[in-house]
């Protein structure tokens, strides 16, 4: 899958997975919103893995650097084009 692909796909996931967490905020027992919350959250996981796996680390925070040089900025960031 491209690079563009897999941003818009992991977006899509994170944003429905925010979406119901704030439905969730008001309505913490709805079943069915949480299925959908839980199954958004794994999504966007495995889009976020598949993603870093292909075109390196989102953030920096999340991904260990070397002990002699700082390597979050060796790659392109996410939204710059190809």
């Amino acid at each position: 899958m491209e690079r563009h692909d897999l941003l818009m796909k992991l977006s899509e996931y994170d944003f429905a997975a925010i979406d119901l967490q704030l439905y969730l905020d008001t309505h913490p027992d709805d079943k069915k919103a949480i299925e959908h919350y839980n199954a958004a959250v794994n999504s966007a996981n495995k889009a976020r893995a598949e993603y870093e796996k292909a075109f390196g680390p989102l953030a920096s925070f999340v991904t260990p650097s070397r002990p002699d040089m700082f390597t979050y900025i060796d790659e392109p960031w996410p939204w710059q084009k190809q």
